[in-house]
């Protein structure tokens, strides 16, 4: 999630059921909390609002953008994070808007959460997925995504990254259409290969 500029100490829900309410974030410094000017921009790419549909989270940090993605009119989400910081707050934020009956939290490795999720046999309208810049994750995830069929028919994938990367154009079944920069940080679209 998107780097901030100094003296930003919170954030909000943009639109939707829950619009206005503020967010807490994780403290120190290890998250990078989504900017709002950045949530809002993505929100009007991938879609202002939503008729239903599951939301998965991972590496979900302060779940902002799970639960953004639920003020709008998605169903059900998701979140996973290894960090137990990041977990507590995700709760603390849920409870804060209202959505913890329509959410799941783990904390866990994203890696053993899907394989939990395949089980399931879930299939998610969004996907959020944004690593650490330095552990090389976004491929090897977004191939698993795409492997085990994660994604319902018309799902995305929104992949974050430091700007200076260009992941790769397509990844297993999945196909990048759209990429966004907020400063340092940039954000990938993907979207099931329709021919396959």
């Amino acid at each position: 999630m998107f780097n901030p500029p100094r003296g930003v100490v919170g954030m909000r829900v943009i639109a939707g059921s829950a619009r206005g309410i503020r967010l807490k974030t994780v403290p120190g410094n290890r998250v990078r909390p989504t900017l709002d000017r950045a949530k809002e921009t993505l929100f009007q790419v991938i879609g202002p609002y939503f008729d239903g549909g599951w939301v998965l989270d991972l590496f979900a940090g302060t779940g902002s953008l799970g639960i953004e993605a639920l003020s709008r009119g998605c169903d059900r989400a998701v979140f996973v994070d290894r960090s137990r910081a990041s977990v507590q707050t995700i709760r603390d934020n849920l409870q804060k808007t209202g959505f913890i009956e329509r959410s799941e939290v783990h904390r866990e490795d994203v890696r053993s959460a899907l394989r939990k999720l395949v089980r399931r046999g879930i299939r998610f309208r969004l996907v959020f997925l944004d690593p650490p810049y330095r552990e090389n994750l976004l491929v090897p995830v977004l191939k698993k995504v795409a492997e085990i069929s994660l994604l319902r028919e018309n799902g995305i994938v929104i992949a974050e990254h430091d700007f200076r990367l260009s992941p790769p154009d397509r990844v297993a079944t999945l196909v990048a259409y759209r990429r966004l920069t907020f400063g340092e940080a940039a954000i990938t679209l993907y979207a099931p290969d329709a021919d396959e």
